[in-house]
């Protein structure tokens, strides 16, 4: 067992509109780890320091998901959570916001658990851990790999699911992705409530050929094709409603320059895809939208995805 190892996870953003749970890319909000054990502190089954945006969490540490990911990688190697372990954890990424940050902890806790007892678990052996821990592998996948990805489940062979499959999602050079991120909340499970049962066929029908322009859009900056990308059928018209502001925030993106916006993730941070040259601009115009209904809001852009898991 190493003395002590740091890891550091980047947040991200899914769905993108059309991308349902199987579109993420990784931006460069960052959460770092530093795990160590030290058995004179046996007494306690683990420690966690909070700083950044994490600060504001009052859980215990055994419902942490930095925690629940070290231990679920613990439990993978048939090896017991380290005696005195201790979880320093620092955050830039907002927390229920829509921008991964419930996926990075989980990735940033098994990722230093491997790291630090030295477990056999390659990338892909880490989304599908991470995956059953938190739910979400359109978050996972890029937090794990890096840059934009594809993800869904491989057909089993005689019918049922495999494991993950896992492909890298081309982005053009002359994009950006710009978010504007207000200072409310809106947890994933009312979000995920908040979506019907089922849906008529027609829908569906238009879902795949929006997830599919969603693909070339991103890969060829096509402005038509990213504009229905981001006009989303299977989520955005039903989580709107839990962020006041949308229809007015979107649309000054539009105005601005951008070729769409809509939800990060389940909200309530927006994000638009827009020519990186206009990506301040569309920023500022979303921001002043919803300044004008009284919320407070930042705003960041990128343009080129950030990395996977990486060991300071």
């Amino acid at each position: 067992m190493r003395a002590s190892v740091t890891v550091r996870v980047a947040g991200s953003t899914s769905n993108l509109g059309a991308g349902f749970d199987c579109v993420g890319v990784a931006i460069a909000r960052w959460l770092r780890v530093t795990a160590r054990a030290d058995e004179r502190h046996g007494g306690r089954a683990v420690a966690i320091q909070r700083a950044g945006t994490l600060q504001a969490l009052d859980i215990p540490p055994e419902a942490d998901l930095v925690y629940q990911g070290f231990a679920a990688a613990c439990r993978r190697a048939g090896r017991d959570v380290p005696v005195g372990l201790s979880l320093a954890t620092d955050s830039e990424i907002p927390v229920a916001r829509g921008l991964g940050s419930s996926a990075a902890a989980t990735v940033a806790g098994a990722a230093a658990a491997a790291a630090l007892l030295t477990l056999p678990l390659d990338p892909a052996g880490l989304a599908e851990l991470c995956t059953e821990v938190e739910g979400h592998p359109d978050n996972v996948a890029p937090a794990v790999y890096g840059g934009a990805t594809l993800v869904l489940r491989e057909p089993r062979r005689g019918g049922g699911e495999a494991g993950l499959a896992v492909a890298a999602l081309p982005i053009h050079e002359s994009l950006a992705l710009v978010f504007a991120v207000p200072d409310f909340t809106v947890e994933t499970k009312r979000a995920r409530a908040a979506l019907p049962a089922t849906l008529p066929h027609a829908d569906a029908v238009r879902a795949a050929a929006k997830s599919a322009a969603l693909v070339h859009g991103l890969a060829h900056a096509d402005p038509r094709l990213l504009a229905a990308a981001f006009d989303d059928v299977l989520h955005v018209p039903f989580r709107r409603p839990l962020v006041p502001g949308y229809d007015e925030v979107t649309g000054a993106a539009r105005q601005a320059g951008a070729f769409g916006a809509t939800l990060s993730g389940s909200g309530p941070t927006l994000v638009a895809v827009a020519p990186l040259g206009v990506a301040p601009a569309v920023g500022d115009a979303m921001v002043r939208a919803w300044r004008a209904r009284g919320t407070v809001a930042e705003t960041f852009h990128t343009a080129r995805p950030a990395g996977g898991v990486e060991l300071d």
